[in-house]
């Protein structure tokens, strides 16, 4: 993303900083945040390792997520080459995630950055294809996906490991450049 920021209409979607790595631990190891995340935990170390490496990664875009100068949230983009036959086009094909601070939740915040980031890997990166993935019961989630206009293209049934929760379903969802209409 390089020093790219995002606004819309309440939010700043900036490059995520090491810096950042103390607010977002604030929220990003809660036992209802880490319930539906494959990793349950991470500390201080690890995630500054993490986001070093995302500040210096051409192909990743992911963002901090600020509410009047806070951070409440991080969305991941993560753009690659798509697989198939050769010649096919670089950096085509994207990987969104999202984490949000619950205290935040329920006000539209993640829906509105998660649909900026959809609409900035469309519009500015060229990206074809989005895909992501979430627990199938996070509910939350999936209205997130479903509202951006992402289509459920698998239900992966006990398809993902859970260090707390052991072997549970999992949904894969998908659009394209060509199907995208920003959400009303």
């Amino acid at each position: 993303m390089g020093d790219t920021t995002l606004r819309t209409d309440r939010l700043e979607l900036r490059p995520v900083r090491e810096q950042d790595a103390d607010r977002i631990l604030e929220y990003r190891n809660l036992p209802e945040v880490t319930r539906w995340l494959l990793t349950t935990e991470v500390d201080a170390a690890s995630l500054r390792a993490e986001l070093r490496r995302i500040a210096g990664d051409p192909d990743d875009h992911s963002v901090a997520v600020t509410l009047g100068g806070l951070v409440i949230g991080t969305v991941s983009l993560r753009v690659s080459d798509g697989m198939g036959q050769p010649g096919v086009p670089p950096r085509t094909e994207g990987d969104l995630g999202y984490v949000f601070d619950p205290a935040h939740g329920g006000r539209g915040y993640a829906t509105e950055a998660v649909t900026a980031m959809v609409a900035y890997a469309f519009d500015r990166l060229g990206v074809r294809r989005i895909t992501a993935g979430c627990y199938a019961d996070n509910l939350a989630s999936v209205r997130i996906l479903e509202k951006i206009g992402m289509r459920r293209e698998q239900h992966g049934v006990e398809d993902s490991w859970h260090a707390e929760l052991g072997w549970v379903d999992g949904y894969t969802y998908g659009l394209l450049a060509g199907e995208w209409r920003r959400p009303e």
